[in-house]
This record gives C-alpha cells, structure tokens and sequence, in this order.
C-alpha cells in the first residue's frame, strides 16, 4: 500500500470496509431454515452483529405469521425469548419451545 497515493488509499480503504460490511450484513441476514422433531419447519433470520443484544424473526412454514424474538441473557449459545416462545441455537442445532412443549430443530448447514 505503500505506493498508493494518500487521499486515493483513504477512498479504496473505505471502499472495501464498505464492501466488507455490507458482505457481513448479508451473512447475518440469511435465513437459516430449520427442521424440527416434531414435523415443524421454521426459517430463522438473525439481526446483523454487533448489536449489544440482538433478535431473531422466525417464519413457520405452511404459515402466514411471523415472531421476532429478543435476544436475552445465556451462559451458552444463542437464546431468543419473548412470552411463551423460546428459540435458543448451539451450532447446528436449536431448541423451539412454545407454550411450554419444546422439540430439538437441527440445520444443515
């Protein structure tokens, strides 16, 4: 970098902060689809990181409607709550509880 011009480094440098931000917002919000024990299918989307807490929105398949879940306070893993619903993931898997009945959800990939 040594040979790039001070004012155009400043603009190619925050050109690819740019490009490498919008490319891990992109990531985040992915939908992840999960497949329950219990025959249920949901697509989890997470908010972008860096938010001090942050949120998934899970859709239920072969439904119309649509939760998002704040997240909340978790020794291990990922844990959404709000009310009677509960999603909380560890790698490739998750736990779905609502209305007190939970089922193990897995991804694959």
């Amino acid at each position: 970098m040594s040979h790039v011009r001070r004012a155009g480094g400043a603009s190619v440098l925050a050109a690819l902060l740019a490009a490498a931000a919008s490319g891990a917002l992109a990531q985040a919000l992915r939908p992840v689809h999960y497949t329950c024990a219990d025959g249920i299918r949901v697509t989890a989307t997470f908010s972008p990181p860096g938010n001090a807490l942050g949120s998934v929105k899970l859709a239920y398949a072969g439904s119309s409607s649509e939760i998002t879940l704040p997240q909340v306070v978790s020794a291990d893993g990922g844990r959404y709550a709000q009310g009677d619903v509960e999603f909380w993931i560890k790698g490739r898997e998750a736990t779905l509880t609502r209305a007190g009945a939970s089922t193990t959800c897995t991804t694959a990939g």
